[in-house]
């Protein structure tokens, strides 16, 4: 029943995969960016979920050996759905991590975790509800008097509920799968452009995406890392932007090295899936925006228009400067 998954059921079990890679997570968490015996300094990236394209440029730069020409050994732990990286991050145990910029002003009004966003490297947001592509739902208002399967306790999904009214809407727990949305024709479920919609039309069940940022939600993909980090260690943190945004440039004109890469530590990922979400990236600006200069760049506008959302929606137990949850001094200026 392959056709049926998505990548969030295809990895081994979690706990297998956090007890083999526990000694190398202790040794890396206590490194402080001190060289090792190579001359590399050490730092561990945690992604967001398992190797996947939308991870692309960090791949494309562990496999063309970007890192390790600005100095550095990097580690890229694949996420999921339990990891909880703006607590690594914010303690010190991992360097570098990639969330949504919603997420990092949560942490930090929240959790009081110290997060600076370095880098974007998503401009826009590629997630969305998915539906079947004869549903009668055209727009969100729609959504009232269905069901809708959904991570429970999301804030873009709070964003909706109240600008769009809705209020019969009747939540159900997301499966990670699209195998219910194949099965029933009335299936309404979350996801990413760039991967369920894949599963659901090589299973026949040909879908289309109301995406977040068409409905006014539009936080950026980003990675960061602890304010203590980057001031105790701006160099390293320079490096690993230049790098990073080095092989995402890169990748947006060939990902074959990444893909490549990315394909060998996850074996459930096919030639044509890889594929697939690399032309909605692709196709859908979701990286570079309005072009290549936009790559990784940050609007201040818009981290305070995220904000203010925020507020309004109540989901901030304090208030905060928005300017604070991220920095562009180590983006490369900014090209006419």
């Amino acid at each position: 029943m392959r056709q049926f998954q998505s990548l969030r059921q295809s990895w081994p079990p979690r706990s297998v995969w956090l007890l083999s890679m526990l000694p190398c997570v202790l040794l890396l968490g206590g490194c402080h960016a001190h060289p090792a015996p190579n001359g590399l300094t050490p730092v561990t990236f945690q992604a967001d979920w398992y190797p996947q394209p939308e991870h692309g440029g960090f791949y494309d730069a562990l496999a063309k050996g970007y890192y390790r020409d600005e100095g550095l050994d990097v580690t890229i732990l694949p996420g999921g759905p339990y990891v909880n990286d703006e607590a690594q991050v914010a303690s010190g145990k991992i360097q570098f991590a990639m969330q949504s910029s919603d997420h990092v002003l949560e942490s930090i009004a929240n959790a009081n975790e110290p997060l600076v966003a370095i880098g974007a490297t998503m401009q826009r947001d590629p997630q969305g509800i998915m539906v079947h592509a004869d549903s009668p739902v055209h727009t969100w208002t729609d959504l009232n008097g269905r069901a809708v399967a959904l991570r429970p306790g999301s804030t873009w999904w709070a964003f909706l509920v109240k600008r769009f009214h809705l209020d019969q809407v009747h939540e159900l727990p997301l499966t990670y799968s699209v195998a219910n949305f194949v099965k029933d024709p009335n299936y309404i479920q979350q996801c990413f452009l760039t991967s369920e919609p894949y599963f659901a039309d090589r299973a026949g069940a040909p879908s289309r995406v109301l995406l977040n940022s068409d409905a006014g939600y539009s936080p950026y993909r980003v990675f960061y890392t602890s304010r203590g980090y980057m001031e105790q260690h701006p160099d390293v943190v320079a490096k690993f932007t230049r790098a990073s945004l080095r092989g995402w440039s890169d990748y947006m004109q060939d990902p074959k090295a990444a893909n490549e890469l990315i394909e060998r530590l996850n074996p459930a990922m096919s030639r044509d899936w890889a594929a697939y979400s690399y032309a909605a990236l692709k196709n859908g600006h979701f990286v570079t925006g309005d072009g290549p200069a936009q790559l990784g760049r940050f609007d201040p506008a818009r981290w305070e228009m995220l904000y203010q959302q925020l507020r309004d929606l109540h989901v901030l137990n304090r208030p905060i400067d928005p300017a604070t949850a991220y920095t562009t001094q180590f983006l490369p200026p900014a090209t006419p």
